[in-house]
């Protein structure tokens, strides 16, 4: 990337500029040339990192107006930026499949979710559920446990990974991966109740995340709807009882 270049390359100049006009030895030389590499690349980085940070504030206000294709567009025209720093292009396109999947338009986020990073977990989990979709389930789940593996302390991740195993009609392995998931969370209390779910023949609630679930469009809202407002009958009647 052009930060390692131009840092490397100011390194090459020191150490050569030392071992011609002093009298240091090369270890020495080399020593001091490493320092002055770190200083510059550390100082490249963070003109990069605050370039991306003004982008991502202004693409939060653009999604909380309700401009989602503006806000594309900024992420996109700032995809050159990747070539300056590594990691960048990955985690821009991570949130650009994620805005694509967020308004419904699978074929775009698809074809962003792929060059995404690992370690956003949301992305991984819309790029899981393509697969799915897809019917590729070698492939969903191997972007699960990826996704995992990076982000172990996640228990939505754990959640959403037995929910489309149990989708697609394998319980079993779901119940498996809720158990594996209840040891990295530390027995989250959510993971919990969903394993006894799975156990019992119950479906899997997923409500209790919010729009962090609703995002996925795994669920259509009006099923969410009805659901929450039978709960709440059952309140009522509990209460005038």
């Amino acid at each position: 990337m052009i930060n390692l270049a131009i840092s490397l390359a100011v390194y090459l100049a020191v150490v050569g500029l030392l071992l011609l006009t002093t009298s240091l030895e090369a270890w020495v030389s080399a020593l001091i040339g490493m320092a002055v590499f770190a200083l510059v690349y550390f100082l490249l980085s963070r003109r990069v990192l605050k370039k991306l940070t003004a982008v991502m504030e202004e693409v939060q206000r653009d999604m909380m107006a309700g401009r989602a294709e503006k806000a594309i567009k900024i992420l996109e025209a700032t995809l050159p930026m990747g070539k300056w720093q590594f990691l960048v292009t990955s985690q821009l396109h991570s949130q650009i499949g994620s805005l694509y999947y967020l308004k419904r338009d699978f074929g775009k986020a698809f074809d962003s979710l792929q060059k995404g990073s690992s370690r956003h977990w949301p992305s991984m989990g819309m790029l899981a559920i393509c697969y799915m979709k897809r019917n590729k389930l070698d492939k969903m789940v191997q972007t699960f446990e990826k996704a995992v593996s990076l982000t172990r302390n996640e228990a939505m991740l754990w959640n959403l990974y037995a929910y489309c195993l149990e989708k697609v009609g394998n319980r079993t392995q779901a119940i498996e991966i809720m158990k594996k998931g209840i040891k990295k969370t530390g027995n989250d209390e959510n993971l919990q109740q969903n394993l006894d779910a799975l156990n019992d023949g119950r479906k899997m609630k997923m409500q209790v995340y919010g729009d962090m679930w609703l995002q996925f469009h795994l669920e259509k809202t009006g099923t969410i709807v009805k659901q929450q407002t039978k709960a709440m009958q059952g309140r009522r009647k509990i209460v005038r009882r």
